[in-house]
């Protein structure tokens, strides 16, 4: 098979995933992973299988895929299929230029340069800059080591004792706080968790007061790490007080804007994030909300010279880096070396939408999580279990007719949703109650999809009080 044809095979096999949008066909696969193990064939041949093959096996992998760009796929931060961000991942492939040094990516390098300045003026970084990155988990590790740096210089160089170097976080804060407290070197334990108000917001009055009795225990207090729209309840931490704190105490302040960082966009929805300015550096995914692809993340700083240190090992890779570029290498502003061209889908989208796009999106995302929002509460069955910041809606099926255990009820219902497969949604805890966490992220959701969910999610908790058995 030559070129052209193959890749005509694979552009009919897109179209007719992107336009498979049937609302009666299941959004996830119905087998289990023992079931795909047995059933398919996904063995490395002693010899090869040829081209036909290699179709053959992507059919079997869209088949058994979950359709993310679903309307129904609500289960995650992230979903949906943009067409100018789909172009630029499939080129970014295909030209594989790797973004380290511009000799290798020109025009990527300009591109990516392009994005972080844009970015920092949107944050109010205006000498700022930063990398793109794996995603918020890495932005938040990258945040922390900046964080190292800038508590005892050099560190980067000479190392450090970590067991007495302790970081806050909200008590909401998402889990890859503790993975980059293990890389850094601190360990969990010196991850310190502030008590949050009842909508799950850091409390700053608690954050003083923890940052004063960790240093009454010995400890050495070097970073505070609030969050823009947390995981489950999509909350908003007060980043002006909470930076006031921070800088009062010489702590670097890192945001974890994952999540939230779209509603910069918005003039309706910017004062979420009010104080953002005041930090130290930030993550933001624009493969969450945004809709791009993944992987598709920013980590931004407000001093670009401590990102500069703390990748400072570049300098003695003379193989790839030389001075003539040094002003524009972006393999100097980060810890990795081979890195994929990310930026290309991101640029290509924004050409196309605009500022005004993404604010337009971030303000329809949120009037249908409202939407949904007034489902719930308009539903004497259904409980809302969160105030509603961003486009988390936190709720659980709560019938009056029933002396089932609440948490067991809705176990149950998530899990008939996902033998169902006509919806996905994750399950979440809030304390010590189970909920249901519809997220709107997803360009294809529509208001017609929403109230099918709700529909759905009422049938199927009617159908487990009334003790009729699960259809999977």
């Amino acid at each position: 098979m030559d070129t052209e044809a193959f890749i005509n095979e694979i552009a009919d096999r897109l179209v007719a995933y992107i336009n498979s949008k049937d609302k009666t066909e299941r959004v996830n696969s119905s087998l289990s992973s023992r079931s795909l193990k047995r059933t398919l064939d996904v063995s490395m041949p002693i010899e090869g299988l040829g081209m036909e093959a290699a179709l053959d096996d992507l059919d079997s992998y869209i088949e058994h895929s979950v359709k993310t760009h679903r309307a129904e796929f609500m289960n995650p931060l992230w979903g949906g299929l943009s067409l100018p961000a789909l172009a630029g991942e499939m080129v970014a492939a295909a030209t594989n230029n790797s973004m380290y040094t511009f000799e290798l990516s020109p025009f990527a390098t300009i591109i990516e340069h392009t994005i972080l300045n844009r970015l920092c003026e949107i944050v109010g970084f205006p000498d700022g800059f930063g990398t793109m990155t794996t995603g918020g988990s890495n932005g938040n590790m990258i945040g922390m080591l900046c964080a190292r740096e800038h508590a005892i210089p050099g560190s980067t160089k000479t190392g450090f004792d970590g067991s007495k170097m302790v970081v806050f976080v909200s008590d909401e804060a998402h889990y890859s706080v503790l993975m980059a407290a293990n890389v850094i070197g601190i360990g969990h334990q010196n991850v310190i968790k502030v008590r949050c108000d009842e909508d799950g917001r850091m409390l700053p009055s608690s954050l003083q007061e923890e940052i004063d009795f960790a240093r009454k225990e010995g400890f050495v207090p070097f970073c505070v790490v609030a969050t823009s729209g947390t995981t489950v309840r999509g909350v908003f931490d007060p980043l002006s007080e909470i930076a006031d704190i921070a800088h009062e105490n010489n702590l670097w302040f890192h945001v974890d804007a994952a999540w939230g960082g779209a509603c910069m966009f918005s003039p309706m929805h910017r004062g979420l994030m009010d104080g953002i300015e005041k930090a130290d550096s930030l993550c933001w995914d624009a493969h969450k909300l945004m809709g791009l692809p993944l992987i598709c993340s920013t980590f931004l700083v407000k001093r670009p010279e401590v990102l500069r240190t703390l990748c400072r090992h570049a300098d003695v890779a003379h193989y790839l880096f030389h001075n003539e570029t040094e002003d524009v290498d972006l393999g100097r502003y980060s810890l990795q070396c081979g890195r994929r061209n990310d930026a290309l889908k991101l640029w290509l989208e924004w050409r196309v939408r605009g500022d005004a796009g993404w604010s337009a999106m971030v303000e329809q995302y949120m009037d249908y999580a409202s939407h949904l929002e007034h489902l719930v509460n308009s539903n004497p069955a259904l409980e809302l279990m969160s105030t509603r910041m961003w486009t988390n809606v936190c709720f659980r099926y709560s019938p009056q007719n029933t002396d089932m255990d609440l948490n067991v009820l809705n176990v149950e219902l998530r899990n008939r949703l996902i033998q169902e497969g006509m919806f996905m949604v994750s399950r979440s805890n809030i304390g010590d109650d189970v909920i249901l966490r519809p997220v709107i992220s997803n360009q294809n959701v529509t208001i017609q999809s929403i109230e099918r969910f709700v529909e759905s999610v009422l049938r199927l908790g009617d159908d487990i009080v009334r003790g009729l058995p699960s259809l999977g």
